[in-house]
């Protein structure tokens, strides 16, 4: 994909005003902008509730990714972020298998490590061999992780193998790493024309997204370089000629966190959790286009120092109809045949829309669906951050593949404690809501 391997990076402005044409996405059947209602389907399995309290460890469920085990699907993984919490790795049963410990603050006064967000590289070279990776964000250390899967390791699947020498994604000192505009969204790519693999990783309360090239170091250890970095915009020109900026706390932009890579093109999907859904390149060369905005999309607001909450003004009507702010987890249902979906968070409303993985069909909107309670089944999702689809036979738990999405208000709870975890669905539940 990469017409060059090196080029000078791509910057589009993040401090400057932008007039965007987001891509046209029709109206289909379920699409509440014509009154349709979202089907709901149920989870099969859910994994143990984690508090983000100091009785719980800090721990706080983000992200999930999904490795399958090609001998034995049914012996898959499902590896996930807890933040401070460091990662979890489920079995399908949606059970404990392993808990791997964020790493500890460089000095007493320095940020923890933090796992963001997570995903995985299969069949990565190394000095001691090929290995699947998962790979993950910590963003207290603004550094990515490594961990090499081995599904029968005694200990644990999971081993890391980050490089010690491995540098910071985007600071330039320990000052910078504390003041956490550090590495955040995380999406993983191998570009089938060189083979080579790459991470694309977003800031914190920052436009910027970077590219980095995986690449072995000694003692079977992984590490990275940049290639790019791009910055997506953070003000807008409106139909009716006013400039828009996202409001936040003062001195932050409006961050990327949820992006996915389409292996078959190297197409980058990346939300905008304020704006909206960027299409572009993985290489980060050409014009991104915003593919869909969220409803919020041109509604000024200010920020009260108070409440520290933005206090929104008169709806203008410039924003999209399918996903509300923040849009998250973004994650792809891959077909054989090209075919399949890109499906979105819509954070603000509990909901998930669902868009044509084809560009030839100019990725149009096909329907959402909720992640909702059942009678004798776990609760819904609630404000998902993270998700991760697998459309491939997982044994006889999930034969049609699963979809897992973060929870971030896990019921019934623990009285006033923080309560997140993951849920677990079957994928073809999903594909037979949207086909309805």
């Amino acid at each position: 994909m990469f017409r060059s391997p090196i080029a000078p990076p791509l910057t589009l402005a993040a401090t400057t005003l932008l007039a965007v044409s987001a891509v046209a996405v029709p109206a289909q059947a379920g699409d509440r902008s014509s009154g349709g209602p979202l089907p709901a389907v149920a989870a099969r399995a859910e994994t143990p509730v984690l508090h983000d309290d100091a009785q719980g460890g800090n721990a706080d469920a983000d992200d999930p990714a999904i490795w399958r085990d090609a001998t034995a699907p049914g012996r898959s993984l499902v590896i996930a972020t807890a933040k401070e919490g460091g990662l979890r790795v489920y079995d399908l049963d949606a059970r404990p298998v392993q808990t791997i410990a964020a790493p500890p603050a460089a000095g007493e006064e320095d940020a923890p490590g933090r796992f963001n967000n997570v995903d995985l590289v299969a069949g990565l070279r190394l000095s001691s061999g090929r290995a699947d990776l998962a790979v993950t964000t910590d963003r207290g250390h603004d550094r990515l992780r490594f961990y090499r899967i081995d599904r029968d390791r005694a200990g644990g699947p999971l081993t890391d193998v980050t490089d010690p020498a491995a540098p910071a994604v985007f600071s330039r000192d320990q000052a910078e790493v504390n003041e956490q505009r550090t590495a955040y969204g995380l999406a993983t790519w191998t570009d089938r024309s060189s083979g080579r693999s790459y991470a694309l990783v977003s800031r914190r309360e920052r436009t910027g997204i970077a590219l980095l090239e995986l690449l072995p170091a000694a003692g079977g250890k992984v590490t990275y370089r940049t290639v790019r970095h791009l910055d997506l915009p953070s003000a807008f020109r409106l139909p009716n000629g006013r400039t828009w900026t996202p409001c936040a706390e003062p001195g932050e932009l409006p961050q990327v966190e949820g992006m996915v890579v389409d292996p078959a093109d190297g197409t980058l999907y990346a939300g905008q959790e304020d704006v909206g859904i960027w299409r572009l390149r993985a290489d980060l060369t050409g014009t991104p286009e915003l593919l869909d905005k969220v409803r919020e999309y041109g509604v000024p607001g200010t920020y009260d120092e108070q409440t520290e909450e933005c206090v929104a003004g008169a709806d203008p009507g410039f924003g999209g109809t399918r996903i509300s702010a923040d849009v998250e987890g973004l994650t792809l249902v891959t077909e054989a045949d090209g075919d399949g979906h890109l499906l979105a968070s819509s954070q603000g409303d509990n909901t998930f829309a669902a868009y044509d993985r084809e560009r030839g069909d100019d990725n149009e909107y096909e329907g959402g669906f909720r992640v909702a309670p059942a009678a004798g089944r776990p609760d819904g999702s609630e404000e998902c951050d993270g998700a991760a689809a697998l459309n491939a036979p997982l044994g006889s738990r999930y034969p049609r593949g699963l979809l897992v999405v973060q929870d971030g208000q896990d019921s019934p709870g623990d009285g006033d404690r923080p309560a997140t975890n993951f849920k677990f669905v079957d994928l073809g539940t999903v594909l037979d809501a949207l086909d309805d």
